[in-house]
Order: structure tokens, then sequence, then C-alpha cells
């Protein structure tokens, strides 16, 4: 008998140290790992799919690539061959101020890697923002499964 994956994705995320990507992470209460904040921190490898949950960075100030939007720690992550196999969507988190440029790091991510863009979400996350994911994400995670299976 083959085993049955789990109903919820593992997520993988970025907090700098506001922390506010991690309360939100907390908030969801699912598996997660952390991308390593400094340079020197060990690397974090993810052999099994996951949905990627990140901060965007400025207000899409710069031009075309939203220029600093995506967190550098983001990209050393994702430009390692073994993680960004398994990366199966993201979630961005942002600031509503940013207007157009609200979690454009999620669209920078979706487009280069070929992946849904899920969820965006303010700052640290509302309740309605955390249920919305929760609830949301299990259902798709299921469907991707499905498919999978197929």
């Amino acid at each position: 008998m083959t085993a049955v994956a789990t109903t919820a994705p593992l997520l993988v995320y970025f907090s700098s140290t506001s922390g506010n990507t991690a309360r939100f992470i907390e908030k969801l209460g699912l598996p997660a790992q952390r991308i390593p904040l400094h340079r020197g921190d060990r690397e974090l490898a993810v052999d099994e799919p996951f949905v990627l949950v990140t901060p965007t960075y400025g207000g899409g100030q710069g031009r075309g690539e939203e220029k600093g939007a995506v967190p550098k720690q983001v990209i050393r992550f994702l430009n390692d061959e073994r993680n960004r196999k398994n990366i199966r969507g993201v979630i961005s988190a942002g600031n509503t101020n940013f207007g157009d440029s609200f979690g454009a790091a999620g669209d920078i991510i979706s487009r280069k890697c070929h992946v849904p863009h899920l969820y965006r979400f303010e700052v640290f996350g509302t309740q309605d923002d955390v249920d919305r994911v929760s609830d949301g994400l299990e259902r798709w995670w299921v469907s991707q499964l499905k498919s999978t299976i197929q």
C-alpha cells in the first residue's frame, strides 16, 4: 500500500530580523523551514515539494524586475537547483502602500520558477489572511496531489 501524502504542504519561508513573516507562519501552524538570515548560516536544502513564503522588499522603485523586491537570501536559496526543482507555489507578504508592487516578490518568483502566485498578505497577516491561506492552501495542495497521482 502506498502512503498518502499530507494534506498540507511544507512551507519554506524567509523572515528578516523584524520577524513579520515568521509570525504569519506561526499563525498558520503548518510544517515549515526557515531560509537562513545570514550568509554564514548553514544553507537550507529542501528535498520535497514546498510552497515558498517570502516578504517583498522596497516599493518596486526599480525598473522591470522591481529591483530588490526579492530578498537576496531567497534568491540564493532558489539558485540552488535542489531547492528550485521542488517549489510548487509562492505566497508573498508586502505592504499595500506599495500600490501595484504589493507582493511583487511573489510575482517575480512565480514568473521565473513557473509556479502559481497563490496569495498575498499584508505585513504579518490579519486573521482573515490566515484563514484564507489556511483554507485555500489545503484545498490547492490536495488538488496538486491528486493531479500528480493521475
